[in-house]
């Protein structure tokens, strides 16, 4: 079992770290701003879910694989670039709803999620994060190893949800207000796809 001042102290630092605007908070924030709250959360809820993969690929060893491996490393990352380029591509081309106002939305939040799994899951730079941070705060006198970072990695899932969370109730709002403009409703998805195309470079120009 993990004592509680390395708890503390974890937390403190995860804490710090998911409230930094990062990938995960600009798409959550993209998403919010451009279709609502509900689907802003969805998609805070699947990059949570991805990370709970590799939290369990940390675990098991797999991130470990990735790490030593640079053509995996390099085949992971550009699938995971594409995929947000394609994203960001398919924003901008497309036409915004006439009834946009009237409760129609640009993407579900069952779409939202299912986007955001497969985003986060394609970033091994998150693998190796996983994979670096969380034994950092494992002591081996406190028990089974498994379970200490099985307890950090779930610590950190609960954490950066309450951060998506927070962005996607705070970007819904906003969103709600632009919504209501037709000329930004005209540019909105070009500002959203934009993000996402580079978000998608910045993962593809990243080293490990």
């Amino acid at each position: 079992m993990i004592d509680l001042t390395t708890l503390a102290a974890y937390g403190a630092v995860v804490l710090g770290f998911v409230f930094i605007p990062g990938p995960a908070t600009l798409l959550t924030i993209a998403r919010a701003t451009s279709s609502g709250t509900k689907v802003g959360i969805a998609t805070g809820v699947g990059i949570a879910a991805g990370d709970v993969i590799h939290t369990f690929m940390a675990i098991v060893g797999i991130s470990a694989i990735i790490a030593t491996s640079a053509l995996l490393f390099s085949i992971i990352k550009y699938i995971g670039a594409a995929y947000l380029v394609y994203l960001g591509i398919r924003a901008i081309l497309e036409r915004t709803p006439a009834n946009l106002t009237a409760g129609a939305l640009p993407i579900s939040a069952g779409k939202a999620f299912r986007q955001a799994i497969l985003a986060e899951v394609l970033n091994p730079k998150t693998a190796l994060f996983f994979l670096a941070f969380l034994p950092q705060f494992v002591v081996p006198e406190n028990g089974s190893v498994m379970l200490q970072l099985t307890m950090l990695g779930i610590l950190f899932v609960l954490l950066g949800l309450v951060s998506t969370v927070v962005f996607a109730v705070c970007a819904g709002g906003l969103g709600n207000f632009l919504r209501r403009n037709p000329a930004v409703q005209k540019w909105q998805g070009k500002v959203v796809g934009g993000i996402y195309c580079a978000l998608g470079a910045r993962l593809a120009l990243q080293e490990r």
